[in-house]
């Protein structure tokens, strides 16, 4: 799993702003209802312990800690000890009294992931995640959800969808390599893509679970310069490496876009989905 989860701390720094933007906030505000545990007989709150999967540098601690009530502990969940290192620098995140919270760190393969790793979890949480898994490796997460039956909240699976304004005929020969490129095999593990929230959703409605799910989007343009150009390149290397026959076209259509987004005339909405299980 580590050769396909294996990004930089540059791009997951750089995206962190617009993941937080897009993130569903509405699905967060629920989450405090569902931690039913929170509170002991005595109106004594109880610590919130949050797993969260596929961690990287923590941003969804970051972006979803202050939300939450407290006192809170994050185990973070990761294949690489450098961006979990990362996570643990600077100003820890506050809970919404405003305490810091406590971190953990697990630091292994999520293909590995035994139900009892999640054993006392709150909440379980992940971004950016489920379209890099295997089916098997998705039951696996699921039946350690289930297992811990406490909320999941999933955000930023990639759909698929892409729209880029203005429009150009060559934008769907494009998105159709790249959606291909997410469902490639890679070390023997065949990718999920696009298909790994929708299934994901499948397993946990199958299991009698409550499911919410919101359709979040990156909206790039001028504001997002950057970013965008990083987005595109990467959208269109995939494409290429998926699909080398795209090559005879992409210099110019590379070339288009890239004299579009100087001019401040690019823009490029990204959907994904958000979704949010609890046990009834």
């Amino acid at each position: 799993m580590s050769e396909v989860l294996e990004v930089s701390v540059d791009w997951l720094s750089l995206r962190e702003p617009e993941d937080a933007r897009a993130r569903a906030g509405v699905l967060a505000d629920a989450v405090p209802g569902l931690l039913g545990a929170g509170r002991g007989d005595a109106g004594d709150r109880r610590r919130v312990v949050v797993h969260d999967l596929g961690s990287g540098t923590g941003s969804m601690m970051r972006w979803l800690a202050p939300r939450l009530p407290g006192p809170q502990t994050w185990v973070l969940h990761d294949w690489n000890p450098a961006l979990v290192a990362r996570a643990s620098e600077g100003r820890r995140p506050r809970d919404a009294s405003g305490r810091p919270v406590e971190l953990r760190s697990r630091i292994g393969e999520l293909d590995a992931l035994d139900p009892s790793a999640l054993d006392g979890a709150s909440l379980v949480t992940a971004s950016a995640l489920l379209d890099v898994l295997t089916a098997a490796e998705a039951h696996a997460i699921v039946a350690a959800c289930l297992s811990a039956r406490a909320p999941v909240l999933l955000s930023l699976s990639v759909t698929g969808d892409v729209e880029l304004t203005p429009w150009d005929a060559r934008d769907i020969r494009f998105a159709r390599a790249f959606n291909a490129h997410q469902r490639r095999e890679v070390a023997g593990r065949r990718l999920l893509g696009r298909y790994g929230a929708p299934i994901v959703l499948g397993l946990f409605r199958q299991a009698g679970w409550r499911v919410r799910t919101a359709l979040t989007t990156w909206r790039l343009d001028a504001r997002d310069r950057l970013l965008l150009a990083e987005w595109f390149d990467g959208w269109t290397d995939a494409a290429l490496e998926q699909e080398p026959a795209l090559r005879r076209e992409a210099a110019g259509y590379r070339q288009l876009r890239r004299a579009q987004q100087e001019r401040g005339k690019l823009s490029a909405v990204v959907y994904h989905l958000d979704l949010l299980a609890w046990p009834r």
